[in-house]
């Protein structure tokens, strides 16, 4: 088995595409524990450094950029990589242009998944998206570890403390999806009526409701903060923009009774903390986005065209039935 001293990973998405791919890491950092770990990710995943102890330094890269700026991110990024000295570097992304980037960035060892460039890499993983993405990701480790997959894992690295409100139990709800996926018309929420449904369903139940959102989810929490047969009721708590960061949203979903949420970053949050989850889905596949887990219930409406996202189509049809879902399936299944 080979030793290696400084590894470069590289993982382009938002922060739930980073805390999918915590377990590449973890196995890397288990095989190789006196090596230093770089993850390059694009800024606006940053804060994945809070959730973990595993990375050493981070590298951004602006990969969203147009025209010809991009290709000068890239080319800066090559440079920069260059002169640090990796002896290894692995890399996510199924596009050609990934082993070419790793070819000339000059590192020994070049470990990706296959495609046309193929011949570029020293070693070739073969891309199976029909699994969980977590899973997906560490295949490209397992060349060169001898650690097993686990799911990702985020252990809360300081010690918080609730609000004398919250301390006899409640429920987080997260409503909101990243502004991006908004921007490029991908739509993974119900309507507002059915957040405004399930909340009064769960408080006539005489149970607490937690909401929690980020300047992201604003729009859709200011027409929820409109119902003030919501907003009145003594066991809602509005928690909107009040966590200092992820971290602290983390131990909310931890020491919560179950976590509501859409397919969004602060899913696999609540995932990878343990909570008991509900996942609601849309046109995505909660296949290769959940583990399979007895924690987590998938909350969707079976129609047969789903689901599409991604597989079928890149932007949500005009009707999105798939997100026409009934509150009874969760307000009769909740665990409280």
């Amino acid at each position: 088995m080979k030793t290696y001293k400084n590894i470069l990973l590289i993982n382009y998405g938002g922060i739930g595409d980073e805390i999918l791919f915590l377990p590449t890491i973890k196995s890397v950092k288990e095989d190789f524990k006196n090596a230093k770990i770089t993850l390059a990710l694009e800024e606006r995943s940053r804060t994945i450094k809070q959730l973990t102890n595993l990375i050493d330094d981070l590298i951004y890269v602006d990969i969203k950029a147009s025209g010809f700026k991009k290709y000068l991110n890239i080319l800066k990024f090559i440079f920069k990589i260059r002169k640090q000295k990796f002896d290894c570097v692995i890399s996510s992304g199924k596009s050609p242009f990934v082993a070419i980037i790793l070819f000339l960035s000059g590192i020994k060892e070049r470990i990706g998944y296959n495609s046309k460039t193929g011949f570029l890499l020293t070693k070739k993983v073969e891309l199976n998206q029909n699994q969980y993405a977590g899973k997906m990701y560490h295949d490209l480790v397992k060349p060169i570890v001898k650690s097993e997959y686990h799911d990702p894992q985020i252990e809360i690295l300081e010690d918080f403390k609730l609000n004398e409100n919250l301390s006899d139990g409640y429920i987080a709800l997260h409503p909101g999806v990243s502004k991006m996926s908004i921007m490029k018309n991908i739509f993974k929420c119900p309507e507002i009526s059915f957040w405004n449904n399930l909340i009064e369903g769960i408080l006539e139940k005489n149970k607490k409701v937690l909401l929690l959102g980020t300047k992201d989810d604003e729009i859709i929490i200011n027409e929820i903060l409109k119902n003030e047969k919501i907003t009145k009721n003594p066991n809602f708590i509005n928690y909107f923009q009040k966590t200092k960061n992820i971290m602290e949203m983390a131990f909310l979903m931890k020491k919560s009774s179950s976590v509501i949420c859409v397919d969004s970053a602060p899913l696999h949050v609540a995932v990878s903390v343990g909570a008991k989850v509900f996942a609601i889905f849309g046109p995505t596949n909660e296949e290769k986005l959940v583990p399979k887990n007895e924690n987590i219930k998938i909350i969707k409406n079976d129609i047969p065209c789903r689901p599409c996202l991604w597989d079928k189509r890149q932007v949500n049809c005009e009707k999105s039935e798939c997100l026409k879902i009934d509150v009874n399936k969760i307000l009769n299944e909740i665990w409280f």
